[in-house]
């Protein structure tokens, strides 16, 4: 063969390819062609073809011809300094790779090119006189294949190709343009379709059934929904769904919760959930239950949202798979902003309707209301007030009986006095005694709630004067109690031959009316009641007044004693130090308290008491501290305890020596930090409270014998007072048997006015273990028997007492010169220091050295 002949067959080639791209105009099928007819003159095992994609910046594998399996297939995208093509690409020069094995560049790709048996290859740029359109290359399975021949072939067949290309992606464009644009008139078409459904449809569910012919139409979308969102029950509501008829309906008006549906993500995400598949819906089982069991492949929901405010969403369902592609969401969305505007302008008139009905509603009734007080004023007699009621109410409520029951109290029933029954038949009732139970009266009276009845039931109102009732052809009623001053008078009815003649709304009325007319009822059947009952109100309030001002002035007396225990409550009371009150049962240990606190900084405060030794042990540490619901057995809602209630004022505990020992350590705490917790609850709850303590027993001893803590003691002793007993002070006794003898003279009525000397000489001195309390108990029983001016007292019973009464106590001289010696001898007879003993009395060490002084008390030798 010729030198020239390998140059012939080349142009012969050249001129093939030339064909191939006159005959095709599909690059794929060009590069089919050119693997058969190029291998005669350019020995290959593939050819490629890669194109540059300027959006992405990569490398996109266009064509790839190999008669074997490769590693990569066409459609595969690099990073364009990745793959040698890009470097041919960026620099418009021939690559030659003569030994892939020896090659170091590329190093992300050269393994997968080795993989294919690839062992030398040679890539031209595709460059047309417009564009760099990528590059074209050819691959062997022998080293060192190409040389500068093959280079300049291979360039010559790629000037060809980059014009087929160039054609191919022009064409290619413009087919895209066109499409395009297609796209746009059918998106712009359906936007003005649904812009003339929002301009011209004012009624939602007329609006939703246009759009869903649209979107069927354009979109292949077979079923459209409205659901208004309810963020008060964070629910969806159910407007209107728009469904085919093979699919069920949905009822207008159900509710879906938003947690957990598409609605709601979409909603809370504030774009549109779409899925494509049936199988996606999983996530959603409401929803999958509801639509894609039933047929539909795909759909979701775009959220309706207007200047930020939630509005619903709209569903869209279809039974095709892929029915929204991602490039659909844009106009989703446009189409979701202007069924928005007509939704909030459909709810804006909706509510503007239902405003103006409400308005008008509202002005009937205050008209209503008006005309009522005007007849409630001008009527006296319970037939003639119920008949002008009845005339008022049957323009604004249609009834056909209405009916007055008051109560009875000597029969305790309700008794019917007057009936309104303006089609004159003949119905008894008047008089008739209606029992509380089996009547919607009965039911009104006693739970002072209406009672609206839409369809008359004789199981659930099985009283004789029902029965009545039904038979004379009554179906509905309504019943409202007549309350005046919190007291139910009787009832008011209305009652139609309709079923379901009355409405929430209308017995709503009805019980307003019924207020207003209850003043009327009262002031007709009850005006003396009344005035009796205010006349014992205020005796009752004359009572106590007086009570609460002798809760301060029974402290009665002028002897040393208890002028020194005052001085000492106006010493302690403006501090906000504890106070131990010491003393005998019935000294009056709760009235220093009271005293203490009324001249105290708290006494704007509550004054709160406990007696702790009425209290069980269980339930105690509750009375104390409160507790919350559910903290035990029987807790069946929170409590608010003692410390709770006197927060601000002062808490007075008597009895304190009977705490329990488990308990003593938590009021310790209150004392010192001011803080505990509920029981059943660790949330710490912080008071200002002001503990006033007292006891009849020894506490220093119970410390002694472990009954009581030593540390609760110190910081309840911070200030201790003896309250006196009566015979240590019984020069007070005859300044108490007056007071007590006027007082309870003026509770009982009488005129009890003097004391015989010999009862007074016999009361001042008997010894009086039950101190003042048994004083006033006996002047008590005295007043009873008293007949005359003069006081009876029972002397009889003060020598019964003495005989059987044990030896007197020591007096109040003698108990605090004990007291001291107890502390004395607890501390080994060490005063100062803080273990001392006028550290353990709670006094200073020279005050109790001057006590000791004036008590005669001197250490033993």
């Amino acid at each position: 063969m010729s030198a020239t002949d390998p140059l012939a067959e080349q142009y012969r080639a050249l001129l093939e390819v030339s064909e191939s791209i006159a005959a095709h105009h599909d690059v794929t099928e060009l590069f089919r062609s050119l693997a058969q007819r190029l291998p005669r003159v350019l020995k290959f095992s593939s050819i490629v073809l890669g194109l540059h994609d300027p959006s992405k910046k990569v490398m996109r594998l266009h064509v790839l011809e190999d008669p074997r399996p490769m590693p990569v297939s066409p459609g595969l995208e690099f990073p364009v300094e990745d793959v040698p093509g890009g470097w041919v690409w960026q620099h418009q020069h021939p690559l030659v790779c003569s030994n892939l094995e020896e090659e170091t560049r590329f190093p992300k790709v050269m393994p997968m090119i080795r993989q294919a048996g690839i062992r030398s290859l040679c890539i031209v740029p595709l460059t047309s006189a417009r564009e760099r359109l990528g590059a074209m290359g050819v691959g062997s399975l022998e080293d060192h294949h190409y040389g500068q021949a093959e280079i300049d072939f291979l360039q010559q067949v790629a000037k060809q190709v980059a014009v087929a290309v160039e054609n191919t992606l022009n064409f290619q464009r413009a087919h895209q343009a066109e499409e395009e644009a297609r796209r746009r008139f059918e998106r712009e078409r359906l936007m003005l379709q649904i812009n003339n459904a929002v301009v011209t449809q004012l009624d939602l569910r007329e609006l939703v059934r246009v759009i869903s012919s649209c979107l069927s139409e354009a979109l292949d979308i077979n079923a459209v929904g409205l659901s208004l969102y309810e963020p008060q029950s964070a629910c969806f509501r159910v407007y209107y769904y728009d469904l085919p008829d093979t699919i069920p309906s949905m009822e207008a008006g159900a509710t879906i919760p938003a947690e957990g549906s598409i609605g709601g993500l979409a909603l809370t995400l504030g774009r549109p959930i779409l899925i494509n598949r049936a199988s996606e819906a999983s996530a959603f089982p409401e929803s999958k239950r509801r639509f894609y069991d039933h047929g539909f492949n795909s759909g979701g929901c775009v959220p309706l949202i207007i200047q930020g405010r939630k509005l619903g969403v709209l569903g869209l369902l279809s039974f095709r798979e892929d029915a929204f592609p991602e490039e659909r969401q844009q106009l989703l969305c446009q189409i979701a902003d202007q069924i928005a505007i007509a939704t909030d302008n459909a709810l804006n008139f909706e509510r503007a309707r239902k405003a103006e009905q409400a308005l008008t509603r509202q002005l009937e009734r205050e008209r209503l209301m008006l005309e009522i007080n005007n007849v409630v004023v001008a009527h006296l007699e319970l037939p003639k007030l119920l008949k002008a009621v009845s005339a008022c109410l049957r323009r604004v409520l249609p009834h056909d009986v209405a009916a007055f029951c008051v109560y009875d109290a000597a029969t305790n029933q309700l008794r019917g006095h007057a009936l309104d029954f303006p089609s004159n038949q003949e119905f008894g009732g008047i008089g008739d005694l209606i029992p509380f139970e089996g009547t919607p009266e009965g039911v009104a009276f006693t739970s002072h709630k209406t009672v609206l009845i839409k369809n008359l039931d004789l199981a659930e109102f099985p009283a004789q004067i029902v029965e009545r009732a039904a038979a004379a052809g009554l179906k509905s009623g309504c019943a409202v109690p007549l309350l005046a001053h919190g007291r139910a008078l009787g009832t008011l009815s209305v009652v139609s031959l309709s079923e379901n003649a009355f409405t929430e709304d209308d017995a709503e009325l009805l019980g307003n009316i019924g207020t207003q007319v209850a003043i009327a009822v009262e002031n007709v059947l009850a005006y003396q009641e009344i005035a009796n009952l205010k006349d014992k109100l205020k005796k009752q309030k004359l009572y106590l007044e007086d009570e609460i001002r002798s809760d301060f002035e029974e402290i009665i007396g002028e002897s040393a004693p208890i002028k020194q225990v005052l001085k000492q409550v106006g010493i302690v009371a403006p501090t906000d130090s504890t106070v131990l009150i010491l003393g005998e049962t019935g000294t009056g240990k709760e009235l220093l308290a009271r005293a203490i606190h009324d001249r105290s900084k708290r006494r704007e405060g509550t004054f709160v008491k406990l007696n702790c030794a009425a209290i069980p042990t269980g339930l105690l540490e509750s009375e104390l501290f409160g507790h919350e619901k559910g903290a035990f057995t029987g807790a069946i809602a929170t409590k608010i305890g003692r410390f709770e209630l006197a927060d601000g004022g002062t808490l007075f505990l008597d009895e304190v020596g009977d705490i329990p020992l488990e308990l003593q350590s938590k009021l310790l705490r209150v004392l010192q930090e001011q803080e505990f917790e509920r029981l059943g609850s660790t949330r710490t709850i912080k008071v200002k409270v002001r503990v006033l303590a007292a006891t009849n027993r020894d506490l220093l001893e119970m410390v002694e014998k472990k009954l009581f803590r030593s540390d609760l003691y110190y910081r309840l002793n911070v200030f201790p007072i003896v309250s006196p007993s009566l015979r240590d002070r019984a020069g007070d006794i005859p300044l108490l048997v007056r007071y007590f003898t006027q007082r309870l003279s003026r509770q009982m009525e009488k005129r009890v006015e003097r004391v015989p000397a010999d009862t007074m000489e016999a009361l001042c001195r008997y010894h009086w273990p039950g101190n003042v309390r048994e004083l006033e108990n006996l002047i008590e029983r005295a007043v009873i028997l008293s007949q005359g001016a003069e006081l009876s007292v029972p002397l009889g019973e003060l020598k019964v007492a003495a005989r059987e009464s044990p030896s007197p106590v020591a007096t109040l001289h003698a108990a605090e010169r004990d007291h001291i010696l107890r502390a004395l001898e607890k501390t080994g007879w060490v005063i100062a220091g803080p273990s001392g003993a006028a550290a353990l009395l709670g006094m200073k060490r020279s005050t109790l050295q001057s006590k000791m002084i004036k008590l005669g008390i001197s250490r033993p030798s």
